[in-house]
């Protein structure tokens, strides 16, 4: 799966929370000092290139809407940060949490128990 840049993730973002959506839509969710249309437009284009997204069109409109959930990608990130950081194994990524105390000893017991319900 393609990677996102900081500035396409950001619009991913909205478009994932949003649902199917118009350029103008995703302007209205930007903060101040919002970037011009044509920007947002771009990058919304590059997205559809990248396979993340497509559109409907409305005569001269655009909906767009997610093709990649949050969820696969968010996954597809986190193999590849396991594989790239910590020679794919989850364990030496959760004691990493641990170490850099991310990850506190009680949610380390919630964690392993959610897990346990999961994989009886």
């Amino acid at each position: 799966m393609n990677t996102l840049t900081k500035a396409e993730e950001e619009i991913m973002q909205l478009i994932w929370h949003r649902g199917p959506c118009l350029v103008s839509d995703l302007l209205d969710d930007m903060g101040e000092p919002r970037p011009p249309h044509s920007s947002v437009s771009t990058i919304v284009r590059i997205l559809e290139k990248k396979g993340f997204v497509a559109h409907k069109a409305y005569g001269r409109t655009y909906e767009y809407y997610p093709l990649i959930s949050k969820e696969d990608y968010s996954r597809s990130r986190l193999e590849k940060l396991t594989a790239d950081y910590f020679s794919g194994s989850y364990k030496e990524l959760v004691s990493f949490l641990v170490e850099e105390e991310s990850l506190d000893p009680k949610e380390l017991e919630t964690f392993i128990e959610e897990l346990k319900t999961r994989n009886p």
